[in-house]
């Protein structure tokens, strides 16, 4: 197991570095730069600007200098806040995860309860409103649900904020902080879950369905199992295989879909400066978030293939005969 976790890290540092490439020369084919776009500035001092930040450089080795940089520690300087981009990302990254983390805790957490609970209540009433919320999820826009959702609990029953991280002015520390964080990401992480949950919830549904019509399932029953023993002993971890396959495209979903998120509800996160990034050109930013997007990728495919190997000996088995 130690030899096929170390193999996939170093497939992992490969396809990253692959990816900083792809996506820095990318961006180096976009036209202009944060100053070309300044009408204020002569062309003179442009070019003057342009060769103190290195932009003058040939792409190859602007794309060394950002690696070097960036193997130190050291993601750029924003040309827009003239800040570092790691002073000014730092807090808002970890606004950002907030949400997106407890978006993905919850999706998991009710998928797996209500898919597994509607596949073995199969076309009963509970199997046909998870089937209607599983459509429904499917089919409304974020932006729409959102500003749905702040007209009605927001607006209209006034039971939780319109938007933000704070109540204006706020002045509460320590616990009392605490629960106004809390209340505040109510609609955000709400919006998310039920974003999330619905294409989840099929996988789950399916997956258990498939594995409790097997072969093995009826032997286990024949056996004189418990059900409860059948169902979460050996359909559901047969059912799961499919799910994990998701576990790749979850992370960098939800913390792309909270930065679309945070905007409707003026939550202080990335998305703002990754969209501002794009429009002033701000490509230290906007390649720090990009590559951010692309770890997180990279790293819920390498713990899909982990769970894989923890949920089926098989695949460990045959990672150590091809590394032999």
């Amino acid at each position: 197991m130690t030899r096929y976790v170390l193999k996939r890290l170093g497939l992992m540092a490969l396809l990253l570095l692959g990816v900083s490439v792809l996506v820095f020369f990318l961006f180096a084919l976009m036209p202009g730069d944060y100053f070309s776009s300044n009408r204020q500035l002569t062309p003179q001092r442009k070019a003057e600007l342009r060769a103190l930040n290195g932009l003058d450089q040939p792409v190859p080795v602007r794309y060394f200098i950002w690696l070097g940089n960036m193997l130190r520690g050291e993601f750029g300087y924003s040309l827009v806040y003239n800040r570092p981009v790691t002073e000014l990302l730092g807090p808002l990254i970890g606004n950002s995860f907030v949400i997106a983390f407890a978006g993905f805790v919850l999706t998991w957490a009710i998928a797996l309860v209500c898919g597994v609970l509607s596949a073995t209540r199969q076309y009963s009433w509970f199997d046909r409103l998870v089937t209607a919320g599983l459509f429904a999820s499917l089919s409304v826009p974020s932006f729409f649900i959102g500003l749905l959702a702040i007209k009605v609990f927001a607006v209209d029953l006034r039971w939780l904020p319109t938007g933000g991280m704070l109540d204006t002015a706020s002045s509460s520390d320590g616990f009392a902080q605490f629960l106004e964080i809390a209340r505040h990401m109510v609609l955000p992480v709400g919006i998310l879950t039920f974003l999330g949950a619905g294409a989840l919830t099929r996988y789950f549904r399916s997956g258990m369905l498939e594995a409790l019509h097997a072969d093995f399932i009826r032997t286990a029953r024949a056996k004189g199992l418990r059900e409860r023993t059948v169902v979460f002993s050996h359909a559901l971890r047969n059912a799961l295989l499919p799910a994990i396959t998701l576990l790749a495209f979850e992370l960098p979903a939800l913390f792309s879909g909270a930065i679309i998120t945070e905007q409707i509800f003026n939550w202080p996160g990335v998305g703002r400066i990754q969209l501002e990034s794009v429009q002033t050109r701000d490509y230290a930013v906007l390649m720090t978030v990009t590559m951010l997007l692309a770890f997180l990728t990279i790293l819920g495919s390498f713990l899909a293939d982990v769970l894989y190997a923890v949920a089926d000996p098989r695949v460990r088995l045959l990672g150590s005969r091809r590394a032999a």
